[in-house]
Order: structure tokens, then C-alpha cells, then sequence
């Protein structure tokens, strides 16, 4: 049996689809899930649905009761992460789980120095307890999203150009559709234990390069301007931007700069059996342009 938490969020129900069509077995598949009602297209396609909550350890135990495989899509609340995805490594080694696969993500620093620290602690830590959890583990280290670059750039890109503090810092952003798949392959084969993927794409791009793509794509001069990141946040502080957004924003954006997320190796070409969707394909899609 393999259990997916988060089941309804975007990277746990896409990695539920590819279960789906690649081993069309749904009452093999379980979809963890806080809120029933956010789940009746799940309960439709045959997949068991169970209830658990990462506050709620004993929900988490039950839930996880006869589970093979378990896939641990990080949670999103960053204040409790840490405490939240710690139950759920102690819940699985209590109800007996055999393997723990868990979404992790690409850095280079692991200190408190980081710009993205108030994001990495959570991952790190749970990456430690799964690791000396004494079960076996897959760990993704995924990179950012190319989904979450139509955030950075700006909504309206193609008329005022982009205005972020990356610099010329590269990234090697990757389609969560591709990152989806590749977990789905590795939860229905063998010989992934106690091994970290790199999931990152082949290639690593700059927000200057991203520029002239849309440039290429749309026919018109897209601008980039790397503020420097006061100007950011005053900016998204004065168009009435949530703070911890403004945080978030700017600590990517920094993350960036430093080269956070530039990757050198990726083991998913060969986890997906192919090329992953690259920047100017993604872009054409997501902006509606032709190729």
C-alpha cells in the first residue's frame, strides 16, 4: 500500500494522477487528507481516503496502519513544519511503515546564514529524524518550481518587464508535473532505499535568460531589473503585500543571488525516462506564446 499526505495539494494529488496511470490499481493508493469534502474526486477514482491531521499524532497512526510506502509531501504552515512533519516520522515508525519517502529541497547552506533559513530548518530537521528513524527512506531534494516563476517575475511581465534582486544567480528550476512523475516512478519500483535524488532540471538558468525567452517568445523587449533587495520589499510593502510574503519573496530572490539553487547535478532525466520540461517550453505554455 502506498500513502500520499497532502493529497489534495498540487504536488500530492499530481503524484496521485501518475500513480494512477502508470499503475491503475487505486485500492493500492491511500490519499491522506484533513477535509473529506476536498477529496470526492479522489474517492471517485477508487483511492482510499483517510483522515489525518500532522497536529493529530494518533490520527497520524492510524492513518498510516498497513502502509507500505509512505510519500511525506512537506507541509506548507512554516511555523509548526518542524513539530507537524516530526509526527509524522514518529507516527510511521510506530504503525509500521517500511519506507519513508519525503519531499525535500536543493540548498547549498545549511546555517542560520542562509536567506532561506526560516525555510530549510523544518526540511533539514525532518530530513535527520527520517534518516535516524531506522526505517527505510528516499529523500527528494527538489528544486524550485518553474510554477512559482510566474511569482517572481511579475504579473504583468510582459508589459513592464521584471523587477526582482536575483542578480545573475542561476536556478535550475523544474515543472512540478515533472518532479510529480519522477516520485510516482520511484514509489512503484524498487532499489531506491536509503538514497537522496537530486531533482533538479538539466539546465540552470538565470532571470536574465528567463527575459529573453519571454523576449524571444512574445516579440517584445522584456527589461530585468535586479533592484537591490530594499527596494524589493519597500515596493511589495507599499502595494500592500503581506509581510511574511515580502519575507518569502525577497529571501528566494537573495537565495538566488547566492546561487542557492544552481544545480551541477540532476538525478531526474533518469528517474523520468527523459528530458524534463525546459524554460522555454514552460514559458511558452505558461504565457499563452508560441514556441
Amino acid at each position: 500500500m502506498i500513502l500520499v499526505t497532502g493529497a489534495t495539494g498540487n504536488l500530492g494529488k499530481a503524484t496521485i494522477d501518475f500513480l494512477l496511470k502508470k499503475a491503475p490499481a487505486p485500492e493500492n493508493i491511500i490519499a491522506l487528507v484533513r477535509d473529506a469534502a476536498k477529496a470526492t474526486d479522489l474517492e471517485a477514482s477508487g483511492v482510499i481516503v483517510r483522515i489525518g491531521n500532522y497536529d493529530n499524532y494518533a490520527s497520524l497512526v492510524t492513518a498510516f496502519t498497513g502502509v507500505d510506502k509512505l510519500l511525506l509531501v512537506s507541509g506548507t504552515d512554516l511555523h509548526s513544519r518542524t513539530k507537524q512533519q516530526l509526527n509524522a516520522v514518529n507516527a510511521a515508525k510506530e504503525a509500521g511503515v517500511k519506507h519513508i519517502l519525503y519531499t525535500s529541497f536543493e540548498r547549498k547552506n545549511e546555517t542560520v546564514t542562509s536567506p532561506i533559513s526560516f525555510v530549510a530548518d523544518s526540511h533539514i530537521k525532518t530530513e535527520k529524524a527520517i534518516v535516524e528513524s531506522g526505517l527505510k527512506y528516499t529523500l527528494f531534494r527538489n528544486n524550485l518550481y518553474f510554477d512559482v516563476l510566474p511569482m517572481f517575475l511579475g504579473e504583468n511581465v510582459l508589459e513592464t518587464g521584471i523587477f526582482f534582486p536575483a542578480g545573475e544567480g542561476q536556478t535550475a528550476f523544474t515543472l512540478r508535473n515533472d518532479i510529480a512523475e519522477a516520485i510516482a516512478n520511484v514509489l512503484l519500483s524498487d532499489g531506491h532505499e536509503n538514497k537522496s535524488y537530486f531533482i533538479s532540471n538539466t539546465e540552470s538558468i538565470t532571470i536574465t535568460e528567463a527575459a529573453s525567452v519571454l523576449s524571444e517568445l512574445s516579440g517584445k523587449t522584456i527589461a530585468y531589473n535586479s533592484p537591490t533587495s530594499e527596494a524589493y520589499t519597500e515596493l511589495l510593502s507599499n502595494a500592500g503585500v503581506p509581510s511574511e510574503y515580502v519575507q518569502m519573496f525577497a529571501g528566494f530572490a537573495e537565495a538566488i543571488k547566492q546561487g542557492e539553487f544552481a544545480s551541477d547535478k540532476t538525478d531526474l532525466e533518469e528517474l523520468l525516462g527523459r528530458k524534463p520540461i525546459a524554460i522555454k517550453e514552460y514559458l511558452a505554455q505558461a504565457y499563452g506564446l508560441k514556441k
